[in-house]
């Protein structure tokens, strides 16, 4: 299918010399003014529109500037060749300034004329397929977001029943430790965002895993779901045999997320839960368990967790203690600073104590 050319010339002697020139090779509309051309663009747009300077009334520069000043991207984007007896180097600077892609003299070889001609429609051709490819590529980017966002969203939501199934399994089994996951969650947030806010640590926990860091703690004592009712429940202290099998509930933690974490593909939330369960009951001083870690060699989410349960041991009634004040365990938690917990760690929860406080006081305190 040959390209569709509109010729715009007031002469008709060249306007049917021009036409004779191109129409083996394209589609020719004839046109003998600008107005004319202004009118017949609103129903039919060319490829190229061959525009002569010098016509009565609508010189060739008012009908480019009307035609690049069209609302219509399909008309004002259509390429425009001055062709036209003005030869001298003002006129050309001018066409061109106006936005035409060429300006041929009319004196040039036919031959030269058609292949600049060719040139520009080979131009607008793959200028044309190049916005066809961008437009498919940014639906392929959309359609790709779209399908990212709902994985995710898919993945936050089997990890949300997750969380929610198997805490509220663990709470099920330990009848003294009601709501103990929620509230060490609001500690921990606490303390995440202290650390993020005072630049803490900088580069151990990133802006974007907070909200991840945050719900995977949740999971911390998913291995006392194997531990005996008779030892989880028990009223009073236990004895030493029974402490050790109890202490055995963050080994056993740790080996079932890293069940858990074979099976799925998403390992991120899987990891940060098994650091949780493995780590919170480390020591500063290296004498906690199961690993006997101490100092920074402890992970970060295992120190941060250190405080916030055992804050929350502290304020809750339990069969062998009562329930202590905010002050009193905010004391032991100080009086633990650089033995039991990380001294950091210590100096931010006495910064944002006070929220601690705030978070389990009833509401109408």
């Amino acid at each position: 299918m040959k390209n569709r050319i509109m010729l715009v010339d007031d002469n008709t002697t060249s306007l049917a010399a021009t036409k004779a020139n191109l129409q083996d090779h394209y589609d020719v509309l004839t046109v003998n003014s600008g107005e004319r051309a202004l009118q017949l663009l609103e129903k039919v747009q060319p490829d190229l529109i061959l525009l002569d300077v010098l016509m009565p009334d609508m010189d060739g520069y008012e009908t480019i500037k009307q035609i690049k000043a069209n609302e219509n991207a399909a008309i004002s984007q259509i390429p425009v060749i001055f062709l036209t007896g003005q030869e001298d180097a003002d006129s050309e600077f001018d066409g061109l300034s106006l936005g035409a892609v060429d300006y041929i003299a009319k004196s040039t070889a036919i031959p030269l004329m058609l292949k600049r001609i060719e040139v520009h429609l080979l131009l607008e051709y793959q200028k044309h397929r190049l916005e066809e490819q961008n437009h498919k590529l940014n639906d392929f980017n959309e359609n790709l977001r779209k399908m990212v966002e709902e994985k995710t969203a898919s993945i936050q939501q089997l990890q949300d029943v997750f969380i929610t199934t198997f805490s509220e399994l663990v709470e099920s089994r330990d009848e003294s430790t009601g709501g103990h996951i929620v509230r060490t969650q609001i500690f921990l947030k606490t303390l995440v965002e202290g650390m993020m806010k005072k630049n803490i640590y900088p580069g151990l926990i990133e802006e974007k895993d907070v909200k991840l860091l945050v719900k995977s703690s949740q999971l911390h004592d998913i291995g006392k779901i194997s531990i005996p009712d008779a030892i989880l429940n028990k009223k009073g202290r236990l004895t030493d045999e029974e402490f050790e099998i109890m202490k055995q509930h963050a080994t056993i933690g740790k080996d079932h997320i890293a069940k858990i974490m074979d099976k799925v593909d998403e390992k991120r939330f899987i990891e940060q839960a098994s650091i949780f369960a493995y780590s919170h009951h480390e020591r500063w001083d290296g004498k906690g368990y199961p690993l006997g870690l101490a100092g920074e060699d402890i992970p970060i989410q295992g120190r941060l967790m250190a405080i916030a349960d055992v804050y929350d041991a502290l304020i809750s009634e339990r069969p062998y203690k009562p329930a202590f004040s905010h002050e009193k365990a905010a004391e032991i938690i100080i009086a633990g600073s650089g033995t039991q917990f990380d001294p950091i760690l210590v100096g931010l929860f006495m910064d944002v104590s006070a929220e601690f406080r705030d978070a389990v006081r009833p509401k109408d305190d």
